[in-house]
């Protein structure tokens, strides 16, 4: 009998990243494989990223979890948020090396996109190093063009506002809409991230958390070498998604209470507002959201978080629902209304039938499962790549409308009441319907026994015993 195979994987420590990897280990564990998480632990990290380390263990007991101690860096100023996790995962890659030593035999490293330095660990030991790409792999074919496609605009992507870029194998992308560590390469989170860009082929493979019919035309500039210039090689692609969260409902899996209020709501009636781990509004946009559901006539169910705090830590404080909006709103809206302080059981709510539309902020998590739970999406992106995933979601797979206004100062009332009556009452919001019912059918053909990326899956597997690139 062959003897287990052994994946260490190596998650970014922030909570979009750290979901994915999770689910990703669940999936290896499935199959057979031992699986050991190692994850860079932040003395100063923040209240939601220590609670989401704390439940990576609980989540798959068998599943190994080591953590990786490292200097505090809190006293320590960074030009932009992303650089305080880069540099935490520098301070942790001494700790990375050892425990990989240290290690009987790992058959592979898996690292995330923001761990591409350390595919040079896995190198200096000789181990088979992939990346897990855990967003759109229409995000990734751009990624993956930018440190050329740079070099030949005449500005900063910053100073170049609408102007659009053109990358192959997705739409043209407003340079407005790039994420905004890429904004600027001279800048230092700039120069990381084309650096890291420019690293990624040189991994053995990468696994794409997405699936083969929802994004064909990147896939296929992907696989054929379209995304590099001439003289680099594309490493193997494999499209295992979509991993997403199975729906668990809160705390001991007990069945939270706005399920309960949507079972009383008529089949696809309900819009549902969340907006991802960190996702707040300044109260004058919530004043505006406010309005906006209310003027539309919807029924709607509504997770709301304090402004943003000035020095951008977290704002998981007591929320006062009544102090941030309107006067005299809830009593208005209440019961075709259900307003929830931070937090909603997304993926329940999403998969529950009163859903009918999902006002997003765009992330990967979110998108998929949307999609895998046929519901169409009004988009509002709000940081990091989201503003991308918008254009893949809205331009190229046809799975949402924009909500005008999103890269402006405010986003108007009438602007969201506009955009939910189009999903809720017209024909084009019918054939977003349809569009997604199909994209539903589709991830999960592509998830069950010999779907495209349960053979995606045991092609990698297979190829963990081999030693040349394929």
């Amino acid at each position: 009998m062959a003897a287990e195979k052994t994946v260490l994987l190596y998650p970014c420590p922030a909570l979009g990243h750290l979901n994915p990897m999770v689910q990703l280990a669940k999936a290896l564990v499935r199959r057979g494989i031992a699986v050991t998480i190692a994850v860079a632990d932040q003395p100063d990290k923040s209240p939601v990223v220590a609670g989401a380390i704390a439940r990576v263990a609980a989540a798959c007991p068998s599943v190994g979890v080591r953590l990786l101690p490292i200097p505090s860096s809190e006293d320590k100023k960074y030009s932009h948020p992303v650089m305080r996790i880069l540099d935490a995962l520098r301070l942790a890659k001494p700790a990375l090396r050892e425990l990989l030593r240290s290690l009987p035999a790992v058959d592979a490293l898996v690292v995330d996109m923001f761990c591409i330095d350390e595919l040079d660990v896995a190198a200096e030991l000789a181990i088979p190093a992939y990346i897990f790409y855990p967003s759109a792999a229409g995000d990734l074919a751009v990624y993956l063009q930018v440190p050329y496609v740079s070099r030949s605009a005449p500005f900063a992507f910053k100073d170049m506002g609408h102007t659009a870029l053109n990358f192959t194998g997705v739409p043209p992308v407003r340079a407005l809409d790039m994420p905004d560590t890429m904004g600027d390469r001279e800048s230092d989170v700039g120069r990381t991230r084309f650096h890291q860009c420019s690293q990624m082929p040189e991994a053995r493979g990468v696994l794409v958390n997405s699936f083969e019919w929802f994004e064909t035309r990147a896939l296929k500039a992907l696989r054929g070498g379209l995304c590099l210039p001439a003289g680099r090689s594309m490493p193997q692609i494999y499209c295992i998604g979509p991993l997403v969260d199975g729906g668990n409902t809160g705390e001991n899996d007990e069945r939270h209470e706005c399920l309960e209020w949507l079972d009383g709501q008529p089949k696809q009636s309900v819009v549902f507002l969340c907006f991802g781990s960190k996702g707040s509004f300044p109260a004058a946009q919530l004043t505006e959201m406010a309005h906006g559901l209310e003027n539309s006539g919807h029924r709607f169910l509504w997770a709301v978080r304090n402004p943003p705090p000035p020095d951008h830590r977290s704002n998981f404080t007591e929320v006062n629902l009544e102090a941030l909006l309107p006067d005299g709103f809830l009593e208005r809206t209440r019961g075709r209304g259900l307003v929830l302080k931070n937090w909603a059981p997304q993926s329940a709510a999403l998969r529950h039938d009163a859903v009918g539309a999902f006002v997003t902020h765009c992330g990967w998590n979110s998108s998929l499962e949307a999609v895998m739970s046929g519901v169409p999406m009004i988009c509002w992106p709000l940081y990091a790549e989201q503003r991308l995933n918008k254009v893949h979601l809205v331009e190229e797979l046809k799975v949402g409308v924009v909500v005008e206004g999103y890269d402006e100062e405010l986003v108007m009332a009438d602007e969201l009441e506009a955009k939910v009556r189009l999903v809720m009452e017209s024909q084009k919001g019918e054939k977003l319907r349809e569009r997604l019912a199909m994209a539903k059918e589709m991830a999960a053909d592509a998830m069950k026994d010999s779907g495209s990326s349960d053979v995606a899956f045991a092609e990698f597997l297979n190829n963990l015993g081999t030693n040349t690139r394929q």
